[in-house]
Order: C-alpha cells, then structure tokens, then sequence
C-alpha cells in the first residue's frame, strides 16, 4: 500500500486463486491495509500486476470493504475488473452486530403477539386454499402443469392403501356403539332399536369422523412429513428456482387425492360399522340380520348419507391443506421433520372436531 496526493493506493498482484490457499492471508493483507489508512480516506486499487483470480480476489474485496466502512473510508473500485465488480455487487454488507437487551413482556403484550401470529396463520391457510382451488379449476380446464402419475400415487396411498385401517377402526366403533345401546335398550325391552341407534349414529357422524381422525394420523402427518423432508433437502428451492410451480407438483395432487378419496372411505367406514353393530347385536341380542338390516333401512335416510357425505369431503380437504401447509413452513433440520408431522397430526385432529362442531350448529339452526 502506498500514499498518493489525496488518496492511498492498493497494489494487487499476482494470483489470487481460492485453492491455492490465498484465504488463508486474507485476513492479514486486510489487517496490515487498514492499518495504514486514514480515517475517512480514499482507497484505490493498482491491478496491473494481477494474475489469474477467483473467489478468493472477491472474498478479499469484501472483507476489505467491510472493514473499510468501520472506519468511513471509501473505496474506489473503478480499477478492478469488471467482472470482479459484478461479483461483489451481488455480496452485502455485513450488518454491523449489536447485542439487543432482553424485553420483558407482560401478559398483554403476549396475547397480542400470540394473536397476530394466529392471525397471519389464518390468512396463509386461506391463501393456500384459495390457490389450491384456483389450480384445481385450472386443472379440469386443462391448464395445470400437474403430472397424472402424481396424482394417481396420492389416491392409491390416500385411498386403497388405507382400506384396512379404516376398516379396523369402523368396525369397532360399530361394534361399541351397539354394545352400549343394548345396555341401556335391554332394561326398556327396546333391543331392536339397537339398528337405529348404530345406523344413525354411524352415518351421521361417527363414521365420517372416524374416517378423517385416521386419516389425520395416517396421511395428513405423512404430507408434513414428506413436504417437510423435501424442504430441508432444499428441494422446494430447486422446484422454484427452475420454474415448477409447487402447488401444482406438490399441494394440488395431494389436495385433490384426499379430498376425492375421503367420501369413499365414509360410505365404506359406513358399510363396515354397520357389519360390526349387527354382529354384536346378533351376538348379544338375538337379533336376526333382516329385523337389523330393516330396522336401519326404516331409521336411515337419504338426507342424512348426504349430510355425512358432505362433511366427509370438508374433513379431507382440511386435512390434506393442513398438512401440507405445515409441511411448507417447517424447517431443515431432521427435528423439524417429526415436528411437523406432529403438528399436522393435532391440527387434523382438533380441525376436524371442531369443523364437525360447526355442521353440528348448522343442523341443529336448519332443523336437519
């Protein structure tokens, strides 16, 4: 470094290549050069004796420059390289670091954030699911960039894959409905309305609500999970980044799968609960199959498979747009992946109760 008129000047020469080792007396050449320099003077550059260069001539540049703004020197870069230039361009600043002083928060402060943030969850989901409608629209037009594949390996894991769970689940519920019925039913001589009660609460509700419970812990924690994976490999970024939408590759399929599949799964969660209230009713109550099956055909109608129907697709759609959603906003590390899982698999659950808490109240006010 050498001192001119009115400004110093830095000589760079030879080869400033990062694998040589050049980092390693980076810090010591900017050392020794801010050093010299005067408080709030000018620094030039000499590169006439510059060699072949790479990151390591920009790590340098940067580094320089950081140092240069603690003590307000300015530097003129109008001898380096153009492309040098364009390079450091695109490096900020560093900010400089400043201890912030712990604040104490009272209890109103926090349940104005805690609302806020809830606030801003909200408005995120309902952007998620007014985009997921819009492509899905898109999609019937012929307009989405959605592979078929993708969506036929989300119906056949949202859908065939999870007969046997529900099948399990259904069945006992149906089951404990007809035992607890026969109970109380046997002390009034009423056993045959066992159908009735196994019938309506089945379609009504339990089935359609058992369904979706499942299918929470089953494939809404697994969309979280996957997603999730898929962010912390940086993924999503790649996706981004060469231009495929992610809510056609990733949110849509699953959205669409779930959603289609889910009232499927109620009206045959409905056919096997029925199948295990009769089984016990026979077992405990010496019912024949056609008194059960009549019984349950007089107490069941058509109005309330559709009410049950049409919950069911609520509970698939909530379930698919919470798990993605979470996916989306989960972390990178391995430990954001299960916790992620873990909330999609609460906010499932405790999403569909109380979504079947609102169809409750909207019954009961049209007196359905």
């Amino acid at each position: 470094m050498r001192r001119e008129e009115s400004h110093s000047v830095v000589a760079i020469s030879g080869d400033w290549i990062a694998r040589n080792g050049c980092v390693d007396t980076i810090d010591a050449a900017v050392t020794q050069i801010m050093a010299q320099a005067a408080e709030g003077t000018e620094i030039a550059f000499d590169v006439a004796a510059l060699g072949r260069w790479d990151s390591g001539l920009i790590a340098m540049l940067w580094q320089l420059r950081t140092a240069a703004a603690g003590k307000r020197a300015v530097l003129q870069t109008a001898a380096l390289p153009a492309a040098a230039l364009r390079l450091l361009a695109l490096l900020q600043d560093c900010p400089p670091q400043t201890t912030v002083p712990a604040v104490l928060t009272g209890l109103s402060t926090r349940l104005g954030q805690r609302a806020l943030a809830t606030w801003t969850e909200l408005l995120a989901v309902c952007a998620l699911l007014g985009d997921s409608i819009l492509h899905a629209f898109g999609a019937m037009r012929g307009g989405s960039r959605m592979q078929g594949g993708d969506l036929v390996d989300c119906l056949r894991d949202a859908g065939g894959s999870a007969l046997p769970i529900v099948a399990i689940v259904n069945f006992l519920v149906g089951g404990i409905l007809a035992f607890v019925g026969a109970v109380q039913l046997r002390r009034f001589g009423a056993d045959v309305f066992v159908a009735n009660l196994v019938g309506i609460a089945l379609v009504r509700e339990m089935a359609a609500v058992m369904t979706a419970i499942v299918m929470a812990g089953r494939t809404g924690g697994a969309y979280a999970a996957h997603i999730a994976t898929m962010q912390g490999n940086e993924e999503i970024d790649a996706l981004r980044a060469t231009g495929i939408p992610v809510q056609d590759y990733l949110i849509l399929p699953r959205v669409l799968a779930l959603t289609a599949t889910m009232p499927l799964l109620y009206l045959y969660g409905c056919a096997i609960g029925l199948l295990g209230g009769m089984t016990v009713a026979i077992g405990m109550l010496a019912i024949t199959p056609t008194a059960y099956f009549e019984q349950t055909r007089a107490a069941v109608s058509a109005s309330q498979f559709v009410f049950g129907f049409s919950k069911s697709i609520a509970f698939g759609a909530l379930v698919a747009l919470a798990g993605c959603h979470i996916g989306l906003r989960a972390g990178r590390s391995a430990s954001d992946v299960g916790n992620s899982a873990t909330r999609a698999v609460v906010v499932g659950i405790v999403g569909v109760i109380a979504l079947d808490a609102v169809f409750a109240i909207c019954a009961n006010a049209l007196d359905f």
